[in-house]
């Protein structure tokens, strides 16, 4: 696990070569910046610290740097950047790789290079031979997205790191209200930390006060009103988010598509599948399934797919109907209140 790995790092315990794959970004980057952090002094990274564009470069040119000794210093970092050749991808490459010599070197390494490979990939292609002897030699960093529980912990951890404790209460206040995604919620952690020096505690008030609310979380908190039929603080979401310029289209799309998970994660639910199943499922994060589910158990499946004809009719009329678009949506907002 991802933050297994990062405990190793932060204690020095380094691996000579780590592949780093998936599609969470953030992970990746965090990763990458956390072993230069622990491996190289500021000054010792104009020399022995190098990148390479596979896309652009062929590995050979990488892998004799990786075996040139540091100049003024014990240890030297190389990342590798787009390994397109461990995909099953089929692209033009525009060099030519000598994969033999990588097969080679991931056999007995550089005692003073640490190579990191990272493939922002969904998926490698574990046919092939230089997969499966990366995956067997390679430091692993699956940078996949984190679950409820790893996200939490991983929002203590960061809090921890900056002098401050979180309450339970505030991480599920900062999920609400953030979202999942990881650079933001790095970005408000970090912002929190600064209010919160002094009391040393994040509390739910203080993340009440100073978390940006995403638009996709406006639209959640927007629902939810429409749930508990409190139509007058949905109407205010929703003129408050007129008044920051955002476009009807792009609301009601986000409308349709909370509507339409609400509706998946019903039927899916009925079916016997877990919380971790339907996110695999429906390519979405577990905490906004969860949150899901708690919305579908206020709709009957019939006002559900009522609710699901009355935002396809409302996108019709938006795209084809001279009605103006933000009355339209008002209107919709009255329809959907039960």
């Amino acid at each position: 696990m991802v933050l297994e790995i990062w405990k190793k790092i932060k204690k020095r315990e380094i691996a000579p070569v780590y592949l780093l794959y998936g599609t969470e970004a953030f992970l990746i980057n965090e990763t990458k910046q956390l072993l230069l952090e622990h491996i190289l002094d500021e000054e010792e990274r104009d020399f022995n610290f190098s990148a390479y564009d596979l896309e652009e470069t062929p590995v050979d040119i990488a892998l004799e740097d990786a075996e040139t000794f540091p100049f003024l210093g014990e240890k030297k970092v190389i990342f590798l950047h787009n390994p397109v050749f461990l995909t099953a991808e089929k692209t033009r490459e525009k060099v030519e790789h000598n994969i033999a010599k990588l097969e080679t070197y991931l056999k007995e390494p550089a005692p003073y290079t640490i190579l990191v490979i990272s493939a922002p990939y969904e998926k490698l292609d574990e046919r092939k031979k230089i997969t499966k002897e990366l995956k067997r030699t390679a430091e692993l960093v699956e940078a996949k997205k984190l679950n409820e529980h790893e996200l939490k912990k991983w929002l203590k951890d960061r809090a921890k790191n900056n002098g401050l404790e979180f309450e339970e209460a505030a991480i599920d206040q900062l999920l609400a209200l953030a979202g999942t995604n990881m650079f933001m919620l790095a970005s408000e952690v970090d912002k929190l930390s600064l209010y919160a020096a002094e009391q040393k505690r994040i509390n739910s008030d203080l993340v009440e006060r100073l978390v940006a609310r995403t638009l996709e979380q406006n639209i959640f908190t927007l629902i939810e009103k429409v749930v508990q039929r409190r139509l007058d603080e949905a109407l205010r979401i929703y003129y408050d988010l007129l008044k920051q310029n955002e476009e009807p289209i792009k609301i009601l799309a986000l409308l349709s598509g909370q509507f339409r998970l609400i509706y998946q994660v019903k039927e899916l639910s009925r079916r016997g599948y877990g919380q971790q199943q339907i996110a695999g499922f429906l390519k979405t994060h577990p905490f906004r399934v969860k949150l899901a589910i708690g919305q579908a158990a206020s709709f009957k499946d019939e006002e559900l797919a009522q609710l699901m004809g009355l935002l396809a009719d409302a996108d019709y009329q938006m795209k084809t109907g001279g009605m103006n678009k933000s009355l339209l949506i008002e209107m919709l907002l009255f329809r959907l209140k039960r």
